[in-house]
């Protein structure tokens, strides 16, 4: 029996889902006007009565204080209630993960009720044009690439997930094709391979004498893609007259291995495993990765954002032998989210679907695994329009001596976790190609749907496991599926593996589709065999599904079986060596460095108002209230500081391990409209800016490391590939310059998205994460105002370099200078900075960025409630750049605002003997922001309640309920 158990809001209460439904169409233009009602609810199919049902809606699946609900039986003859041509039901695809139903399965389960099949259900009834309908579907109500939607009456037979697998060897005629059709299966099987790498692979099996088996040929695909094995950066590159053979190795793990070279020893495992760590105190490590899940998030960016969480999550959780962890950090990338609905182009969602969708997946994944989300920047662009990027990070911690893992012949395979399904195929290859009008129809089924309680269950029982010994190494299982976490872990020794004792959410999965699937929350264990039953029962008592899938063993091939059939029997060498060297032609020729002729008025309020108000600048606040950055009681520093908690934080501040005051900072750094002009030198600014925010709240700057993730558009295109080489160039040398290793990285290449013949590439896009060491988190500071009367200094040196900058871009001026970073200034002025925080000498502290000065002071007195009066005369500057909106608004690196009490004004001068300070001016209880200009005439004068009103910026005139259910945030 299928029944429908549809959950309604209690007449009376708010329709918080209908309501952003409404909205969202009118926002969107979809004609109209619109109501929306909207319910809740599941389809449950099993052998039940709808007295047990209704049980199980009384006790569990609906609140009975502010839920009503109806059951209703499916088939034929169906009836959704009220006008079934209104009803509007929407559901999971076939073969999507749908955690919802999942728990309530498990509740059903509990109350002694048998569900052999549960699936969520949102359904709508919709007053308004007909013939505007199927666009509202598509628009608002549903994501075509993992839902699918039923107009009318429910009137399903069954939810069968899957049909009974006949086993098929399938061999691809490789051997015989030339090169058109080695292009044609690359392009139409989704495997994302060159025309050299398809001749190579030819070339491989006329040599063995047979030809490929399907599964043999996707996993060569997966451990080839660009997503995998970062096929560009370690390729060769010829640029401006040099070959450079491995461009990463000469420049990313150079300054890395140079710096360990010269005598950094705080270093522990750096470029060689899932996160890079570092050393923490005499009992602990500390590790960090930061990962992006683009493609996928373009598609559906609640499913994308939501496995790129947990995806990271899971890299230290594949650490060494596993670490807990302690942190989430987040990076969006959008288009503006106010950009005009009509001019979006096929196939695409409008950017403020993808950033409500994207902050909804990071939110619901972090807070159902207890982990805090403490740090993030949101840059909007409208190149990022059909490539949204989004970047996810976490930081872990683990015992000392914890950090290393090996492989013995003899070890048992074994898959901890989820269960494999069809969701996540082809993901490592889908995302290492272009994006078209297409994707979201051909590649839908490369979203993987994550299910937080699941890794939460995984992480407990594999903490324990690493406690006790019980595996010599794991990893997650990411991109590629099983086919590359064994085929890594197994790369020095050999595999066998036996398919068909992998679980499965359905039946019906091919071989090939069990092996490349990348189901989530699924960990790959070495366990030698004498422990083998102790973990398979340690899993089971935390509910934990753990499967003996076959061995690693000392033949340096990789054998994949099912039923005894052997289907794939590949050569590791060749897996992992035999690829082709990619060669690629780099040029880069800088724009002309073109004079900016900045407005001459005298009153620049309107200026800073426009720049409050800007995407990249407006309150983020709601996006972090949505974040629960408290749980786990470490976060010391908040993302939110402030008499009124909404000043937007630095750095955020974390406690490894309790009872300890040392501590870790963490920030980023990301300017991409620098990498329009100069990729060298953004590279050096974003590397500045996410020190200087670390050690703007207390982090020693000699104990920072970083991470980079580059994306950026088709490597192929020589021009794109020499600014990538250029920010490569620009990380090595301020990573020497600042002695800040860089510890673990990412690239995410061919951002770009093709339709009609005209392509859109994203900016240039480099993210510098920073952490740093806290040596007392007793004396971090933060960056809101404290009292009247203190005294504001500015260090650092401003010069005329606004090329890139927040205000040209709200003036919509070209032109400008890029500012350039010096470094030995910058290390000087960043150690002084530290050695007066640590004494006690700072109230507060902000690095001025995007908006430079004015901005800066502004957020401080938003912060604080305060306001302060200012006066740029004794701004350090060069005198030829001397000018007012450059004091106000240039973004010159190596920069900080000081809020020192009267007292410590001399000692902190003292401190800066030698160094660019000056005296800035006062922080005042008036509630005003006052700025005087180089002759004293004033300059800026707003009420601080004015700016905060015009900073904080709702996305939308509904806003995003933080309770949301995660499914009806896609």
């Amino acid at each position: 029996m299928l029944w429908h158990l549809q959950i309604d809001p209690a007449p009376g209460l708010a329709d918080s889902e209908g309501r952003r439904a409404t909205a969202e169409a009118a926002d969107l233009g979809l004609g109209g006007p619109w109501t929306i009602r909207s319910a809740r609810g599941f389809l449950v199919e099993g052998d039940l009565d709808e007295p047990g049902l209704r049980r199980a809606a009384e006790a569990v699946l609906a609140d009975p204080i502010v839920e009503t609900f109806a059951i209703r039986p499916c088939g034929p003859g169906a009836v959704g209630g009220g006008d079934d041509t209104r009803a509007v039901h929407v559901l999971p695809r076939p073969g999507v993960t749908d955690p919802v139903a999942e728990s309530a399965r498990a509740v059903l389960r509990d109350l002694g009720l048998k569900a052999d099949e549960v699936r969520s259900v949102r359904s709508y009834l919709v007053d308004g044009p007909a013939d505007e309908l199927p666009r509202l579907i598509r628009r608002v109500l549903a994501n075509d690439a993992v839902e699918q939607a039923v107009v009318g009456p429910l009137a399903l037979d069954h939810l069968g997930q899957g049909r009974p697998y006949d086993f098929r060897r399938i061999d691809v005629p490789l051997r015989s094709m030339d090169d058109d059709a080695l292009m044609r299966a690359s392009r139409e099987g989704q495997l994302s391979l060159s025309i050299d790498e398809m001749r190579t692979i030819r070339a491989h099996f006329r040599d063995l004498g047979r030809d490929p088996t399907d599964c043999e040929l996707e996993t060569i695909a997966q451990t080839w893609s660009e997503h995998c094995s970062h096929k560009t950066l370690r390729g060769r590159v010829e640029f401006d007259g040099e070959v450079i053979d491995n461009l990463l190795k000469q420049t990313i793990f150079k300054a890395t291995k140079d710096l360990e070279a010269d005598g950094l020893d705080w270093l522990v495992s750096v470029f060689e495993d899932n996160a890079g760590v570092i050393r923490f105190d005499d009992e602990h490590d500390v590790c960090f990765k930061v990962e992006t899940h683009n493609h996928p998030s373009a598609i559906d960016p609640y499913g994308g954002a939501n496995t790129g969480i947990g995806g990271v999550i899971r890299d230290p959780m594949g650490t060494g032998l596993g670490a807990k962890p302690i942190c989430n950090t987040d990076v969006f990338c959008v288009a503006p989210p106010d950009f005009p609905a009509d001019a979006l182009p096929a196939g695409v969602l409008h950017p403020r679907r993808v950033l409500k969708g994207v902050v909804a997946g990071v939110r619901d994944y972090g807070n159902r695994m207890g982990i805090p989300t403490v740090n993030g920047a949101v840059v909007a662009d409208e190149r990022y329009l059909a490539n949204p990027l989004v970047f996810c990070g976490t930081v872990g911690v683990l015992p000392r001596g914890k950090a290393f893992k090996s492989v013995e012949p003899g070890d048992r395979i074994v898959a901890v976790g989820g269960r494999t399904g069809r969701d996540g195929i082809h993901g490592a290859t889908f995302s290492s190609a272009e994006l078209t009008g297409e994707s979201e129809e051909i590649s839908g089924g490369a979203v993987q749907i994550g299910n937080a309680i699941t890794e939460k269950m995984v992480l407990d029982a594999l903490l324990q496991a690493r406690d006790l010994g019980l595996y010599r190494a794991i990893t997650d299982c990411g991109a590629g599926g099983f086919s590359s976490a064994v085929g890594e872990m197994g790369a020095e020794l050999g595999a066998e593996v036996d398919l068909d004792r992998a679980p499965l959410k359905y039946e019906g999965l091919s071989y090939t589709e069990i092996w490349i699937s990348e189901a989530q929350e699924r960990m790959v264990l070495a366990v030698p065999p004498e422990h083998l039953d102790a973990l398979v029962s340690l899993c089971a008592s935390e509910g934990v599904e753990a499967s003996d899938l076959g061995r690693f063993v000392d033949s340096g091939r990789l054998t994949l079986r099912y039923h005894g059939a052997v289907v794939g029997d590949l050569s590791m060498h060749f897996l992992h060596e035999g690829r082709p060297k990619v060669t690629r032609e780099a040029t880069f020729t800088a724009p002309p460095e073109v004079p900016t002729t900045l407005p001459d008025r005298d009153d620049h309020t309107a200026d800073l108002l426009a720049l409050l108000r800007d995407w990249d600048i407006c309150s983020k606040e709601w996006i972090v209230r949505q974040y629960d950055h408290e749980v786990q009681g470490r976060t010391v520093v908040k993302p939110l500081v402030g008499d009124r908690e909404e000043g937007p934080g630095n750095a955020s501040v974390v406690l490894p391990v309790r009872g300890s005051t040392r501590g870790l900072a963490v920030g980023c750094g990301l300017n991409p409209r620098y990498g329009d002009l100069d990729p060298y030198a953004m590279a050096g600014n974003v590397i500045d800016e996410a020190i200087r925010n670390v050690v703007a709240v207390g982090a020693d700057p000699d104990r920072v490391a970083l991470l980079d993730n580059f994306c950026w558009g088709n490597p192929e295109r020589p021009e794109t590939l020499g600014s990538l080489v250029l920010a490569a160039q620009g990380c090595h040398d301020l990573a020497i310059s600042y002695r800040t290793p860089f510890i673990s990285g990412k690239d995410s290449l061919y951002n770009e998205y093709s339709h009609e013949g005209k392509s859109l590439a994203i900016p240039p896009t480099l993210l510098i994460s920073a952490i740093g060491q806290v040596p007392d988190v007793r004396h971090c500071v933060t960056m809101d105002l404290k009292e009247p009367g203190n005294a504001l200094l500015v260090v650092g040196r401003t010069r005329d370099e606004l090329g890139g900058s927040s205000y040209l871009k709200v003036l919509g001026l070209p032109g400008g200078r890029v500012p350039k970073v010096d470094p030995e200034a910058g290390r000087a002025t960043f150690r002084a900075v530290h050695r007066a925080i640590s004494g006690g000498l700072v109230r507060s502290c902000h690095d001025p960025s995007e908006g430079g000065l004015a901005v800066a002071l502004a957020e401080m007195c938003l912060a604080g409630g305060l306001g302060a009066e200012a006066s740029l005369r004794d701004v350090p500057c060069p005198d030829a750049a001397a000018s007012d909106p450059v004091l106000l608004f240039s973004e010159s690196p190596s920069r900080f605002l000081l809020e020192v009490r009267p007292e410590h004004v001399a000692g902190v001068l003292d401190l800066f003997e030698g160094l660019p300070i000056g005296r800035l001016g006062a922080v005042s209880e008036g509630g005003r922001l006052s700025v005087r200009g180089l002759d004293g005439r004033p300059l800026i004068d707003a009420p601080v309640a004015g700016l905060r009103a015009t900073w904080i910026r709702p996305i939308d005139d509904h806003g995003v309920d933080p309770v949301t259910p995660h499914h009806l945030n896609r």
